[in-house]
């Protein structure tokens, strides 16, 4: 089983790729309910966690996930992640590993995948050129298919991570005012002018937490499980979501949007 969580299609098209290797099912971690699924899973079947990193830590969905898993599921497991992140992952793998532990298994193999970068919320922050999303998006599918013929064999072992220079601080200084104060949907709006009601946005937010107004404009729910991870902005046709004035002049990106998905297969 592959347990994954994405938001612009990074972490997505990963477990995608693993899937069509392993042929083992795709199951999403935005409902806690799914971990449920690892009761039913067979004998010896591996766990892999694909998601993308959210302030140099698992994103909160992620470890509520994890929090719901029955502990005597994952006795005997190999178990595995993959992770995503623009720029370097921290301290993220570390936090994995010891809450995995809480449930009385071991983390065997992870690995980390640079990908095209999504996250646009502080002003020094865009979207990648396209010769350097390609060029990302190549070398983490060279990256993602070795790890898949490790885990493959069954080995343990830490693969290519990149935790950046500074990983305790970026993860336990910064990474906290990341997640208590940059993860809202407060400074999400719209502009009605340009908004073609297409409900692309709704569609594509992966906590459903839009929904279309009485006249087909947008509208955050509030409903505490956004991810701010800018899936609404970038799927809109028209440009029309803004994050405060962070988003103004900036790029969209969402994998698929500028290269043919299956040129990325493994």
């Amino acid at each position: 089983m592959i347990f994954y969580l994405s938001g612009t299609g990074n972490s997505l098209w990963a477990a995608r790729q693993i899937s069509r290797v392993t042929h083992d099912s795709l199951i999403t971690m935005t409902e806690t309910g799914n971990a449920d699924f690892i009761k039913d899973a067979r004998k010896g079947e591996p766990i892999g966690f694909v998601f993308p990193v959210h302030g140099w830590r698992p994103p909160r969905i992620v470890l509520e996930f994890i929090n719901a898993i029955d502990s005597g599921s994952m006795s005997d497991r190999y178990v595995y992640a993959v992770v995503t992140a623009g720029d370097n992952i921290g301290e993220t793998i570390d936090i994995l590993s010891r809450e995995l532990e809480k449930k009385g298994c071991k983390l065997n193999a992870a690995t980390s995948l640079i990908m095209p970068e999504s996250y646009i919320g502080l002003p020094f922050m865009d979207t990648d050129t396209l010769e350097k999303e390609n060029g990302k998006i190549q070398t983490s599918r060279r990256s993602l298919k070795e790890f898949i013929n490790r885990i493959a064999k069954r080995q343990d072992g830490i693969y290519g991570l990149v935790t950046g220079k500074w990983p305790r601080v970026n993860t336990r200084l910064l990474g906290g005012v990341f997640t208590k104060w940059l993860i809202t949907d407060k400074p999400f709006s719209i502009e009605v002018e340009k908004c073609l009601r297409c409900g692309k946005c709704a569609e594509k937010c992966p906590v459903d937490n839009i929904r279309l107004s009485n006249g087909g404009y947008p509208e955050w729910r509030h409903n505490g499980r956004c991810m701010t991870c800018f899936a609404c902005y970038h799927h809109c046709p028209a440009k029309a979501i803004r994050y405060g004035n962070r988003t103004k002049g900036k790029g969209q990106y969402y994998f698929g949007k500028n290269f043919m998905i299956s040129d990325f297969d493994i």
